[in-house]
């Protein structure tokens, strides 16, 4: 039975880490937290003076450091003088050079939320008219490449081990108190605490380098760490690291004196006893301890990420914090009784009061998950329509869809509890049965053989020494074999209880249930993690709306206007018809807001798997510019900030691709400026 186990976990177990990594691969890297909503001059703006300062407004506030802001004039050259400001709020400036000549300038921008994550983006204005830039307005987050990569693993394994750690131990604590002396379970909550101390000194070192350069090099770098120490997140990892110290006390004395103190037959302390006083007051110190040492830990997320920022933060701080504990006693419990089931001796069995007082535990946690839950997506979303037009809601979407799977599967080992419960009395029956078999065979082998003794003793006293040195030998060759007996008989007693165990089809239905409600939890803590990286949807939406508010505004010294243009395309492939029709607002040189239409034959909107489009001026040998719009809805893409550096007649290609082979270039010409 054993056997045809193992094929079956390591496939699932696989097919879990296969699931997380893509959640996790397909994941951008951490996106704008704090978005910009507002900029003097404007997105795309030309003005008939040179300004003296370029501000930015933000949706939160944010750290800025000497290079957060540069200007750079059409050649490249930077214009800004001096560091940023902070005159108010949430709007920060850089001072200009005075004289700057006529052209289009760009406006690179590299900083941090506050909740922890670099923000960058870049635009541009014009002085006087639009003229042609070498600066490329796109602008690499310094999240990008290897060091965010690191990051954001780190970022995963450290929410993994918090929740082994603290999960593991309440399980033990709350629900199975002989765990405390088994192996597999000392060595998962050891486990956590090293992932999370580990992970935690990586950030601490990578975070310089995430928030600044993103250069590999950096990382070391000293100097940068001392910055690091003197923000909010660096102040959060060195607390976490100082809890974990206090942790790892916690651990000592649980898988130490706890221990010994457990006993091996109940499964709860004071199931069997009564429990003694001292055994009492060390159970109730080790749960108050490790509680304040797990909610200190959780608190260094929430005082430095999406909790501390934003609507409410007072009170979305502890709400925070309640929520990460509820998640480690469900999930990190759960990791903890998937492992007493399998690798528990069986001297040491996982009993049914020992999963029913899980279940307890596991339904408060999901109860408090749900209230916490609403509160939180209330906060980061503010509207309906952002579970399904934002990543953050569309995400969030996903999570509460697992949790639900994850309470389908728990109710399922839930019911096979009740079975476990109800074989209990019939097996523990033939147990004693078999156990009462095997001890009248031993009596009855052990009368089989007194013979042999008595001659020895009636030869007289002649050769009495020779006797005496001969039963010695005897007796000790007796006790060897004894001992050896002793052994064989404890493993096969052993080997007997682990068959008998492992054929209880109920022990193994609630295994399967439980291995499947793990592997659930996984992918769900991948989603969670993903969550805390993306930018919620509340500030998502303002700063669209923000954008769409720029891109609109005609810019100074111009008409106001849009192109539209409506193409049929047809890439040969199945479901490959279709039209795909463009808006360019305001279609005039300079800053330009783009929309992608594709609808099927009979004019509903569908998704392709890409679109891509291409600005062409042949006239004066310009393109084609490529732009990659991002997709908004069903059948819709947008792309902002879209440059178009001169009037003329462009040629407007556009790609659309319906597989992996299909896919064709339609192009219509429309008059800019």
């Amino acid at each position: 039975m054993t056997q045809t186990i193992a094929p079956r976990v390591r496939t699932l177990v696989l097919l879990i880490l296969a699931v997380a990594g893509v959640l996790l691969a397909g994941a951008a890297p951490a996106s704008a937290h704090a978005a910009l909503t507002g900029s003097d001059p404007a997105q795309g703006a030309v003005v008939d003076t040179a300004p003296t300062r370029v501000s930015l407004t933000f949706s939160e506030p944010v750290a800025v450091g000497d290079d957060s802001v540069r200007v750079l004039d059409p050649k490249g050259e930077r214009v800004d003088k001096g560091d940023p400001a902070n005159p108010s709020g949430t709007t920060y400036s850089v001072p200009l050079v005075s004289g700057l000549p006529d052209g289009t300038y760009t406006v690179a921008y590299q900083v941090v939320s506050a909740d922890s994550h670099p923000v960058a983006g870049a635009f541009t204005f014009s002085i006087g008219a639009p003229s042609e830039t070498t600066v490329s307005v796109s602008a690499q987050a310094s999240d990008d490449g290897l060091v965010g990569w690191l990051y954001g693993l780190g970022r995963y394994v450290s929410y993994a081990g918090f929740v082994v750690l603290a999960g593991g131990a309440a399980f033990v604590l709350a629900c199975w108190a002989p765990g405390a002396r088994v192996r597999a379970v000392q060595r998962l909550v050891v486990s956590g605490w090293l992932a999370l101390t580990a992970a935690t000194l990586g950030l601490l070192l990578l975070r310089g380098s995430y928030t600044t350069s993103g250069r590999v090099g950096d990382v070391f770098d000293l100097e940068l760490l001392g910055d690091v120490l003197q923000t909010k997140t660096g102040a959060a990892l060195v607390s976490r690291l100082l809890l974990l110290a206090a942790a790892a006390l916690f651990i000592a004395v649980l898988f130490g004196a706890y221990a010994r103190t457990a006993d091996a037959a109940p499964d709860h302390p004071g199931d069997g006893d009564g429990g003694e006083p001292d055994k009492r007051d060390l159970t109730l110190g080790l749960a108050l301890g490790g509680t304040v040492v797990a909610a200190g830990l959780a608190a260094s997320w929430a005082m430095s990420e999406h909790a501390s920022q934003g609507l409410q933060a007072g009170v979305a701080m502890p709400v925070d914090v309640v929520h990460l504990l509820a998640v480690a006693a469900w999930l990190g419990g759960l990791t903890a009784l998937l492992v007493a089931l399998y690798r528990a001796p069986v001297e040491t069995p996982v009993g049914r009061d020992a999963v029913r007082r899980f279940s307890r535990l596991a339904f408060g946690s999901v109860v408090t998950l749900a209230v916490t839950g609403v509160y939180q997506s209330w906060r980061q979303l503010g509207s309906w329509s952002a579970f399904t037009d934002t990543r953050y809601g569309q995400l969030l979407l996903v999570k509460i869809a697992l949790v639900a799977v994850m309470v389908a599967v728990a109710f399922l080992s839930r019911r096979w509890t009740r079975r476990l419960a109800d074989a209990r009395g019939s097996a523990a029956a033939e147990e004693a049965e078999e156990a009462e078999e095997a001890e009248r065979a031993e009596r009855a082998e052990e009368e089989k053989q007194p013979a042999g003794t008595a001659p020895a003793a009636a030869s007289g006293t002649s050769g009495t020494s020779e006797t005496s040195e001969a039963g010695k030998t005897e007796a000790g060759h007796d006790a060897v074999r004894a001992a050896q007996l002793a052994r064989q008989r404890a493993a096969t007693e052993a080997a007997r209880q682990k068959r008998l165990r492992d054929a209880d089809p109920n022990r193994f239905g609630l295994r399967r249930s439980v291995l499947a409600e793990a592997g659930v939890a996984v992918v769900l803590l991948a989603v969670t993690t993903v969550l805390t990286q993306t930018e919620p949807g509340r500030t998502e939406q303002d700063a669209r709306a923000a954008a769409a508010t720029s891109s609109s505004a005609p810019a100074t010294g111009q008409g106001s206007g849009a192109v539209s243009l409506t193409m049929p395309f047809d890439t040969g492939g199945t479901n490959g018809k279709g039209v795909v029709s463009i808006d360019l607002d305001p279609a005039q040189a300079g800053d330009n807001a783009l929309h992608v239409y594709v609808e099927g034959p009979d004019g509903t909107p569908v998704d392709v798997p890409e679109v891509k489009i291409a600005l062409t001026l042949a006239a004066q040998d310009i393109g084609p510019l490529p732009v990659t719009p991002d997709r908004i809805t069903t059948g819709h893409w947008s792309a902002s900030g879209v440059q178009i550096p001169m009037a003329g007649d462009w040629k407007v290609e556009v790609t659309v691709r319906t597989s992996d082979i299909d896919q064709v270039t339609v192009s219509k010409n429309a008059q800019i400026g």
